[in-house]
C-alpha cells in the first residue's frame, strides 16, 4: 500500500502541473495518470476497485464544501430550478438515451438502466471545471448545479430501480422509516448540536483538533446516511446546508479543502485506472463516436432547458458542455448492475469506457469555446461558489472592528468579519453582526473568506504581532487590496507601515488629541486656539513619524529623531506663542 500511495503521488504531481501548462485541466491529468499506472498499462497498482471505494471521500467532502455555500434559504429559493430544469434534464435525458439503446437491443431493463446511468453527469467533474472557468456562480451557472444537485438527489432511486429490475436481489432494501429516522437525527444534530460542540473546540482544543472535528462531522454524516440506505454524498451536502449560516464556516472550508483536493484527485486517479484500456485499443472509433454522440445528445437537451429558462445560449452552451459528460456514479449503477446480473459485463464496461472518454473529451471541448466566442465565459461570482464575495473584510471583530463594521452596515456596504474569540463571536451575533470564526494568518482562510474580491482589508487584530504578520501575509499575495491596519502605538505603527499597510490608524491617538483639545479649552484657551494647537502637533507628528519609518530597521536613528522632534515641537509652539503677542 506504502508504493501505491508513492506512485499516485508521483503520477499526481507530474500530470496534473503537465496538463495545466497545455490548458486542458487538472482532471485529465488525474485520469491519464490513473490509467498509466493502473492495470491496462504500467500495473503499478491492481487495487482498483478498493482504491475507488475509498476515494469516494473526494467526492463526499465536495458536496459538504459545496452545501456550506448554500444556507437552507438559497436552497429553497432553487427549489423551481432543481425541480423543472434538473428534473426536465434527467428525466429527458434518459428517455433519450434509453431510446437509442432500445431501439437497438430491444432489452427494456437494460435500456432504462443504461438510460438513467449515462443521463447522470460528473458532479466533482462540473463543479471543479465551473469553479476553474470562474461561472458557477452565474445565472446559467446556478442552473447548471441545481441540474446536478437534481442528479445527486436521484442516484438513490436509481440504484433502487436497479435493485427492483435485477433478476437476482443481494439483499433486502432498507425500510424508509430507517433512513426518515437518519434524516431527523442529522438535521437535530445539525440544528442543536454542531455548534455547541465546536465553540467548545475553538474554545479548549487546537487547530488540529478543529481540523478533526470538520471532518468528523462530514464523515459521520455520511456514514449515517449510507448506513440507513442513502446516499453518503447526500448526507455530507445536508451537513454543509446546516452548517452554512454557522460562525464556523469559512473555518471548517478552510480544514476540509487540503483533504478534499487530494482525495478527489485520487478519485479521477481511481476512475483512469479502472478503465479497460485494451477493450478501448480494439474498438477506438466506435467507443469515441458513442462518447460524442451522448455529449452531443446532453449538451443539446442541457442548452435547451437553460434558454426555456431565459438563458442566452452563448451563456448556455459552456454549462451544458460542461454538463455533458457521463458522471462518477455511473460507475457504481453499472458495477450494481453486471452484478445483479441485468447487465452484461461486457456491455458495463463499454458504457464505463464512453463516460471515461467523455470524461477526457469535456476539457478540449470546453476549452475551445472562447476560440467560438470571446464573450461566452463570464466571471460573475454572484451566488453559492466556493469561494465568498465581499467588499471590505475585517479581520479582528473587537471594539475597533465593531466601530468600522457598524458604520459600513449603516451605509449597506458588505463585509465579512474573521475573529478567533468564540465567546465574542456569539455575544456580538446576538445584535445581527455576521463573524465568522477563523485564523486570519492563514492564507487560505482569507481566500475562503473572499479576499480576493475584497477592495479593502481592515486589520484589527489585539495581538501587535499577529497583525504585522497578517499585513505582510496580505501585502504578499494581494498587492492591489488597500490595507487598512490599527496600530497599538508609534513602534507598531512603523512595523506596519514596513509589512505593507497602506493606511496606520493608532488606536488610542484621535482620542488623546480630543482630550488635549478639551484639556486647552477648559483652562482658557479659545475654541480657535485649541484647534490650532492640536492640528500644529497633529501635522508635526505625522512628519516625524515618516522620518522614522525612513529608518525603521536602525533603532538609535529612530530614538534620535525622536528626541529631535520634541525638541522641534517645542520651538513650533514657542514661534506660535510669540507670533500672537
Amino acid at each position: 500500500m506504502s508504493a501505491s500511495v508513492l506512485y499516485f503521488l508521483i503520477a499526481a504531481v507530474i500530470a496534473v502541473p503537465l496538463f495545466r501548462s497545455l490548458r486542458l485541466g487538472a482532471i485529465l491529468g488525474y485520469l491519464c495518470a490513473g490509467m498509466l499506472i493502473g492495470p491496462s498499462g504500467l500495473h503499478l497498482i491492481s487495487e482498483t476497485q478498493d482504491l475507488l471505494h475509498f476515494s469516494e471521500i473526494g467526492v463526499v467532502l465536495l458536496l459538504f464544501v459545496i452545501g456550506l455555500e448554500l444556507n437552507p434559504e438559497k436552497l429553497w429559493k432553487m427549489r423551481g430550478h432543481i425541480t423543472l430544469v434538473g428534473g426536465g434534464q434527467m428525466l429527458l435525458s434518459a428517455l433519450a438515451i434509453g431510446a437509442v439503446f432500445y431501439s437497438v437491443s430491444s432489452m427494456i431493463s437494460q435500456s432504462i438502466v443504461i438510460g438513467l446511468a449515462l443521463a447522470l453527469s460528473s458532479t466533482a467533474f462540473a463543479v471543479q471545471l465551473m469553479v476553474e472557468k470562474g461561472v458557477l456562480g452565474s445565472p446559467s451557472g446556478r442552473l447548471g448545479f441545481a441540474i446536478l444537485l437534481m442528479q445527486d438527489l436521484a442516484v438513490i432511486p436509481v440504484l433502487l430501480v436497479v435493485s427492483y429490475l435485477a433478476p437476482t436481489t443481494t439483499g433486502e432494501m432498507m425500510s424508509p422509516w430507517v433512513s426518515l429516522t437518519a434524516v431527523v437525527i442529522l438535521l437535530a444534530i445539525g440544528r442543536y448540536a454542531i455548534n455547541p460542540i465546536l465553540d467548545l473546540i475553538a474554545r479548549f482544543g487546537s487547530y488540529e483538533t478543529m481540523t478533526a472535528t470538520a471532518l468528523l462531522i462530514v464523515l459521520g454524516a455520511a456514514f449515517l446516511m449510507d448506513g440507513a440506505g442513502l446516499s453518503m454524498g447526500l448526507g455530507a451536502f445536508m451537513a454543509g446546508v446546516l452548517l452554512a449560516n454557522s460562525r464556523y464556516r469559512h473555518q471548517l472550508e478552510t480544514d476540509i479543502k487540503p483533504f478534499k483536493g487530494l482525495t478527489l484527485g485520487l478519485f479521477f486517479i481511481a476512475i483512469g485506472m479502472s478503465f479497460n484500456v485494451d477493450l478501448l485499443v480494439s474498438e477506438p472509433l466506435p467507443l469515441i463516436a458513442l462518447a460524442l454522440a451522448l455529449m452531443l445528445a446532453k449538451a443539446t437537451l442541457v442548452t435547451l432547458l437553460l434558454m426555456l429558462a431565459k438563458q442566452p445560449w452563448r451563456k448556455a452552451l459552456p454549462i451544458a458542455l460542461m454538463l455533458s459528460q457521463g458522471g462518477e456514479f455511473a460507475f457504481v449503477i453499472m458495477t450494481e448492475a453486471s452484478g445483479s446480473g441485468l447487465v452484461p459485463i461486457g456491455l458495463a464496461e463499454k458504457v464505463n469506457l464512453v463516460v471515461g472518454l467523455s470524461m477526457m473529451l469535456t476539457v478540449p471541448l470546453v476549452s475551445l469555446l472562447p476560440l467560438l466566442n470571446r464573450r461566452q465565459v463570464t466571471t460573475n461570482q454572484e451566488g453559492p461558489v466556493n469561494v465568498s464575495s465581499t467588499d471590505v473584510l475585517i479581520l479582528g471583530f473587537g471594539r475597533f472592528g465593531q466601530m468600522t463594521g457598524r458604520i459600513l452596515s449603516a451605509n449597506h456596504i458588505p463585509f465579512t468579519a474573521i475573529d478567533q474569540d468564540p465567546e465574542h463571536i456569539n455575544f456580538v451575533r446576538q445584535f445581527g453582526n455576521t463573524v465568522y470564526f477563523g485564523d486570519a494568518t492563514r492564507l487560505d482562510l482569507l481566500h475562503n473568506a473572499g479576499i480576493g474580491s475584497a477592495q479593502a482589508v481592515i486589520v484589527a487584530i489585539d495581538n501587535a504581532e499577529a497583525a504585522t504578520e497578517v499585513v505582510k501575509l496580505i501585502r504578499m499575495n494581494f498587492s492591489k487590496v488597500k490595507i487598512i491596519a490599527r496600530a497599538r502605538n508609534r513602534m507598531h505603527y512603523l512595523k506596519l507601515k514596513a509589512a505593507g499597510a497602506d493606511v496606520m490608524i493608532r488606536e488610542i491617538y484621535d482620542g488623546s488629541l480630543t482630550a488635549a483639545e478639551e484639556a486647552l479649552s477648559a483652562i482658557g484657551y479659545s475654541t480657535g486656539q485649541a484647534i490650532k494647537a492640536i492640528e500644529l502637533f497633529r501635522k508635526h507628528d505625522s512628519d516625524l513619524l515618516e522620518r522614522a519609518a525612513e529608518h525603521y530597521h536602525d533603532p538609535e536613528k529612530v530614538l534620535q529623531i525622536g528626541l529631535e522632534g520634541r525638541k522641534e515641537l517645542e520651538q513650533l509652539f514657542n514661534d506660535d506663542i510669540d507670533s500672537q503677542r
